[in-house]
């Protein structure tokens, strides 16, 4: 029973991965007032990319960087559409998330053809920590990508909560006509925190293809995107109960592939339907919380409105 525990404590950390960079990544972008539906689109352009990129070069960290641009050309567009032609950032996102899921379809199609493995980033075990008996196995001997992860939460809270970009980034979402009228460059700020959130999003993308699964096929994601979107709501814009959301759901991600790999008698479409069972549970228990967006998501900003 205790290495099931920890088969499924470990996977859980593993599998939070994707989950926490698309996530931090749009809780960014929120919190200056822009929302990106479009983040499952961009995870599956950063995947193919990295994927793509390994699978030609055998250059792991080559693949992660074309993952980082891709998702940075996908951030332009997204903050272009959504800050410079101030169109409705709800639709648009849905579009770039079908253009995103098409393209990568499409390029998966014409240049691989069918479903094939790379050699993706190894455990990478850190002296002493890992020693230590189950938390060592646990948290302490994964891929350099989970680290990422995870020491981005930290760093994230430090920027938005104690330096001078953080507060304009937050001022931004919250009161942009003050913002605008202590000097603060509205579209700047916004610009550069689209972008980041599609840089995060390539990079989570580019954690399952070539570090988690380390194969890409048609739809990889499988909708991990917008529960990456929902996250954003259940941690109420910090980035800690993020990291608290984004365990919760990997964790239940790792109990329905444990349930499937032991062959328990449950029928496997209902195993693969808990993590959306949770988000839709976490959506409703988030309405009676009554959590307040930041003041000026989803609305495009006009100098003197």
């Amino acid at each position: 029973m205790e290495a099931i525990i920890i088969g499924i404590a470990k996977s859980a950390i593993r599998l939070a991965t994707p989950y926490l960079y698309a996530s931090i990544g749009e809780t960014i972008g929120q919190l200056s007032g822009v929302l990106n539906l479009g983040v499952d689109g961009v995870m599956l352009m950063g995947a193919f990319s990295a994927f793509y990129t390994v699978l030609k070069t055998g250059n792991l960290w080559l693949g992660l960087l074309v993952a980082i641009v891709v998702g940075a050309i996908f951030g332009l567009l997204i903050a272009f559409i959504n800050v410079t032609l101030k169109a409705e950032q709800g639709i648009s996102g849905i579009g770039v998330y079908i253009f995103g899921l098409g393209l990568s379809s499409l390029l998966f199609s014409t240049m691989v053809g069918t479903v094939q493995a790379v050699s993706g980033f190894s455990p990478l075990s850190i002296p002493w920590l890992s020693n230590i008996p189950i938390v060592g196995e646990i948290f302490f001997h994964q891929n350099i990508l989970v680290y990422g992860a995870f020491a981005l939460i930290p760093l994230a809270w430090f920027i938005l909560n104690k330096t001078p970009l953080g507060l304009s980034i937050r001022a931004v979402g919250q009161h942009p006509e003050a913002a605008d009228s202590l000097g603060v460059n509205i579209v700047r700020i916004r610009y550069f925190t689209v972008v980041l959130g599609g840089m995060l999003s390539g990079i989570a993308g580019a954690s399952l293809s070539i570090a988690l699964l380390n194969v890409f096929q048609q739809n990889l994601t499988n909708g991990m995107g917008f529960i990456a979107v929902a996250l954003v709501y259940f941690g109420a814009w910090r980035p800690t109960t993020v990291l608290t959301g984004a365990l919760l759901f990997s964790t239940v991600n790792a109990i329905q592939i444990w349930v499937q790999v032991k062959g328990i008698n449950i029928p496997s479409d209902f195993t693969l339907m808990l993590p959306y069972i949770v988000t839709i549970a976490v959506l409703a228990a988030m309405a009676k919380r009554r959590i307040h967006p930041p003041a000026a998501l989803n609305k495009p900003f006009e100098r003197g409105e």
